[in-house]
């Protein structure tokens, strides 16, 4: 009999490309616990071969009440990302104490627990962006998304879990399945949609005097290869800890722009556009992941540049793909 894997998040972007990919395996007993709601979240299931759905309120219960199947691995993706949502009390318990609740259920079971982070919880980066264990509890966030993320990262700490379970830490993803993220996804896949409708793309001016406009910084990854690693982690059961999950290259948003126009063969045409007052505080302006204990850990494969990303995610928007 085939052993259970449950993805959390299943539905949504780095989780239906994981069950892509695990398809590709031959592993198709997989229970996608998801929010479907009302968006077009749920095209992200076509094709996916599983067992179950579940919706995660009725996960949580059965959660609660131990009547859920053993699993073999949870990948926990599900949560809410976005980090402009203002309800915190929301955030907290849709992040941090449903992941406490999961990952306790695993830990009773021997069960292998993948859970995300985000490269949010490094703040504006004046600590870096090391994922070495002993900087965590400097990191001040800079939105409740990114804390309700950090808050987990600190409870794992202070329990002396991160010796039993696998964190990462993605960084800015892009790729494939992400339309229903709405102003949430990635600026390739606005950039793409901008392009094609104005023939321009409009990028945030610098509200600081020390970066150029659209000169701001990003570590790029391709959905593709954050995949690539949290498979790794699956596959690797004795390496566990929080772990950077980024090209560790970082690049600006005038070499996205650029990639993009080249890609879709257009002569750019940038403008920039002020930046929301709500957002100049909370942005963040340099952010590279350092890969160095992913890499010690054994993962050897390379990443995407950007170009070779971008080229590869905008022929697949051409093709009529979301």
């Amino acid at each position: 009999m085939k052993k259970q894997i449950i993805v959390t998040g299943g539905a949504g972007f780095i989780g239906s490309n994981l069950i892509e990919a695990l398809n590709k395996r031959g592993e198709n007993h997989i229970l996608i616990v998801d929010d479907l709601g009302i968006d077009d979240k749920w095209c992200n299931l076509v094709g996916l071969n599983y067992a179950d759905y579940m919706e995660k309120n009725d996960f949580r219960s059965r959660l609660h009440n131990n009547s859920l199947e053993k699993a073999d691995t949870v990948f926990h993706l599900g949560a809410c990302s976005s980090t402009t949502e203002r309800n915190a009390a929301f955030l907290a318990d849709n992040n941090y104490r449903f992941s406490c609740e999961l990952c306790e259920w695993c830990l009773r079971r021997n069960t292998r627990f993948i859970y995300a982070s985000s490269a949010a919880t490094y703040g504006d980066g004046s600590e870096g962006c090391s994922d070495d264990i002993g900087k965590i509890t400097r990191l001040k966030p800079l939105n409740m998304y990114g804390y309700s993320k950090h808050m987990f990262d600190l409870w794992a700490l202070k329990q002396g879990l991160l010796d039993k379970i696998a964190g990462i830490k993605y960084f800015n993803v892009y790729g494939p399945r992400e339309a229903h993220k709405g102003d949430m996804r990635s600026m390739i896949h606005k950039a793409f949609c901008q392009i094609r409708e104005t023939g321009k793309v409009c990028l945030f001016k610098s509200h600081r005097p020390d970066y150029r406009d659209g000169e701001q910084l990003r570590d790029f990854l391709y959905v593709r290869d954050a995949v690539t690693v949290t498979m790794f982690f699956a596959d690797n059961r004795n390496i566990n800890g929080i772990f950077n999950c980024g090209s560790g290259k970082k690049r600006t948003w005038l070499d996205l722009a650029s990639a993009v126009f080249t890609a879709m063969r257009r002569e750019p045409q940038i403008e920039f556009i002020d930046m929301p007052e709500v957002l100049r505080e909370k942005y963040q302006y340099d952010t590279e992941a350092d890969v160095s204990r992913l890499r010690k850990a054994g993962y050897t494969a390379q990443f995407a540049s950007l170009e070779q990303g971008v080229l590869d995610y905008i022929e697949y928007l051409q093709a009529g793909g979301q």
